[in-house]
């Protein structure tokens, strides 16, 4: 394929799901986007009982998803599954309900059209209802069959039964247009994608999903997809197996792909980035300084479904990719050494629950998941502890001679055992308290808990509140929060944070950064996954937190440039010639005592229709990121605020990270603000200067450009 070309401006909000059927080039002008459509199943269920598992999911980019669902809300109702309920009508007391189990398939179907949605049983409407708009589904959807969606929590999740025939219509069918429909055969209106599994064949006839894959016991057989017991489930991809070629042909392909990447403008060059494609989601997971070197793992998806990718380094910039070890099911966790001295992944294992995985080798290349996996604790109908934790995004550590793991979720758990092989069990509650403004019960994912200082630190998010942390205590086997703080304000685009312990003592993080808040992906440009910088964390006496990138980022810099004594008049702003740039590092220290905001701009065009405002907001007593005039294009605008309060005198000292579409900010070595930006003009790369109410004075402004630490 040929080199593609930079793009500065943004395209389609969501690919068309038809985009790149045939090997159309996603080039060429696609039809409508996917948004109304047909899901239609034929299905028996195995039983009534069973509650929340999905005849046929289409998913896309973060976790969103809507599928036909069995049982989830009401027991025996067909009903429209979606993410977060979105686009499910909660009320069912007027759904029909299976009468008694079926001997046969039944054609259930839900139809979108519009802001409706409409649900149908053997081609006649069930139920009708309205919802705030359809979702779209690009190139980078999936199919499930039997499971709901991929980051379903671990109870509830499986379909059981066989499914006979299952389609995807690119419009929404009306109830004459149902009931025409037969199983295996052929409709006069053409689907999307068609599993109709005769011939033992598990594949789309449709070719939209060249790659199926059947996991936890799934089978083909008469004409059926078996789903026999919880956990079995298909999985349909966009991903083709690669064509035989020639060593040349394949040179070219490699070539294309990295000539293509680097051709993106917006593309960071010492953030680290995924090597290829689109990784969704893309935390940072496993990180752990191990014989002389930086480890970290991140999420990517294939067809093996959620995989760990594999890089280590020796300085946190330059990365070496590592070959793939940990596959198929792979979901968040941390890394840490037992009591053996092997390094130790505990995890969530998809469809299996909470599990461990111990490393072979000192590369961290080849690892053996437990046999005794999972480590979930077993629990029975009357005991106090039965169904109230979910086996959810671990973290496991080991103290005074036992293992520990948190459980995640609405309400974090701690499980415990004297061996990895357990006995686990249940210790209790996470939390031994609240505080102020934070639910006990608020949701606990991505955790990571550690020393820091004299206290314990638990590093996490919430799905509700983004990334952010908690300082307390670590007594009696519970957490006793006593300070809680965001690390995300207006949005979650700092996400999925993931920590580890140098051999220097040092605590450094890393973070998920979204291309667009609410977890969406900039399909459009084949590739997606962008860490933040790393950052080292402190707790000195004075009890608050401190956060600045490492030394070892200096070793990017070139190209200096050095301004003293400036001065900014009040209400104007001052270009500071001879510093540009998209990949670039400032530094300045700035006093403003009578201004009410002030601070610098970059990316800014000639005539300041596009720039990016970084700020102290005197009033507020905030740092602020503004990107509402970031790019004059259709792209993501708000203001991030992370509070700091600067004591009377002291000045502002901003260190500012631009990395393509990444805008990193440390302030005083009290805070950190991350944004994303996507400016289409080529000339938006100035520096500016500007101060309200007051004159500012910028005693020292540093400036290098930064060398690219990604190989592309």
């Amino acid at each position: 394929m040929p080199p593609m070309k930079p793009i500065r401006n943004r395209t389609l909000p969501g690919l068309c799901l038809w985009a790149a059927i045939g090997g159309a080039p996603l080039s060429a002008a696609p039809p409508a986007p996917l948004a109304d459509k047909t899901l239609v199943v034929w299905a028996t269920p195995a039983n009534l009982t069973q509650r929340g598992g999905s005849a046929l999911t289409l998913e896309g980019s973060g976790g969103h998803f809507d599928g036909v669902v069995f049982g989830e809300i009401a027991p025996g109702k067909w009903m429209a599954g979606s993410d977060g309920f979105n686009r499910t009508q909660r009320d069912q007391s007027l759904f029909p309900a299976e009468p008694t189990l079926p001997t046969a398939p039944v054609q259930i179907a839900i139809v979108y059209r519009g802001k409706t949605v409409g649900l149908y049983r053997d081609g006649v409407a069930a139920a009708r209802y309205d919802i705030q708009g359809a979702e779209r589904f690009g190139t980078d959807a999936r199919v499930l069959m039997g499971l709901r969606h991929l980051d379903a929590g671990n109870d509830n999740r499986f379909f059981t039964g066989t499914i006979e025939d299952a389609r995807i219509y690119g419009t929404a069918l009306d109830a004459a247009q149902l009931a025409a429909l037969k199983p295996n055969t052929a409709s006069a209106l053409q689907p999307v994608a068609w599993w109709d599994f005769e011939d033992g064949r598990a594949d789309d006839r449709m070719k939209s999903f060249p790659t199926t894959t059947l996991y936890g016991g799934a089978r083909v057989a008469g004409g059926k997809l078996h789903l026999d017991q919880s956990g079995a489930f298909l999985m349909a991809t966009r991903e083709t197996a690669p064509a035989a070629s020639t060593g040349n042909d394949a040179d070219q392909v490699a070539r294309s792909l990295r000539e293509g990447l680097l051709a993106d403008p917006y593309r960071p060059g010492y953030h680290f980035v995924v090597p290829e494609g689109r990784a969704m989601p893309f935390d940072p997971n496993g990180a752990i300084h191990w014989k002389g070197r930086y480890h970290l793992f991140y999420i990517f998806q294939d067809k093996r479904g959620h995989n760990w990718g594999h890089v280590s380094s020796t300085d946190l910039f330059h990365w070496r990719h590592h070959p793939t070890g940990l596959v198929s099911g792979m979901f968040s966790g941390n890394c840490f050494v037992n009591q053996e001295g092997r390094p130790t992944m505990c995890y969530h294992q998809v469809g299996q629950g909470n599990a461990m995985a111990v490393a072979l080798d000192d590369e961290l290349n080849e690892w053996k998941k437990l046999d005794s996996n999972p480590i979930t604790p077993k629990t029975s109908p009357g005991d106090p502890l039965h169904g109230k934790y979910r086996s959810w995004d671990p973290f496991g550590w080991v103290e005074d001679g036992n293992y520990y793991a948190i459980f995640g979720g609405e309400h974090p758990a701690v499980a415990k055992a004297p061996t990895l092989g357990g006995e686990w069990k249940y210790t209790g509650d996470l939390m031994a308290n609240s505080v102020p403004g934070v639910s006990i019960a608020e949701d606990v994912s991505c955790a990571d808990f550690f020393r820091i200082g004299d206290r314990r630190m638990l590093l996490c998010i919430s799905h509700r509140l983004g990334c952010r942390y908690y300082l307390g205590d670590w007594k009696n086997e519970q957490f006793h929060p006593t300070f809680h703080e965001k690390m995300s304000w207006a949005d979650n685009l700092f996400f999925a944070p993931e920590s580890l312990l140098d051999d220097r003592g040092r605590r450094i993080m890393w973070a998920w950064i979204f291309d667009e808040p609410g977890f969406r992906m900039r399909t459009e440009h084949g590739w997606s996954g962008t860490m933040s910088l790393p950052r080292v964390l402190s707790l000195p006496a004075d009890g608050r937190l401190r956060m600045n990138p490492p030394p070892e980022i200096e070793s990017l810099r070139y190209n200096p440039a050095k301004r003293r004594g400036l001065t900014v008049a009040a209400d104007a702003t001052l270009p500071v010639p001879g510093i540009a740039g998209t990949s670039l590092e400032v530094d300045l220290s700035i006093a403003a005592p009578d201004a009410r905001q002030y601070g610098i701009t970059v990316c800014t065009s000639p005539n300041g229709e596009e720039q990016t405002r970084i700020y102290y907001d005197a009033a507020d007593r905030k740092l602020k990121v503004d990107t509402t005039r970031s790019s004059s294009g259709a792209s993501p605008k708000g203001i991030e605020a992370g509070p700091l309060e600067l004591a009377a005198g002291e000045p502002l000292q901003l260190r500012v990270f631009v990395d393509k579409s990444v805008v990193e900010v440390f302030a005083n070595g009290r805070q950190a603000v991350v944004r994303r930006i996507y400016p289409i003009r080529p000339d938006s790369v100035g520096v500016t200067l500007f101060s309200n109410g007051g004159t500012a004075r910028v005693e020292t402004l540093e400036a290098w450009e930064m060398m690219p630490s990604n190989p592309y």
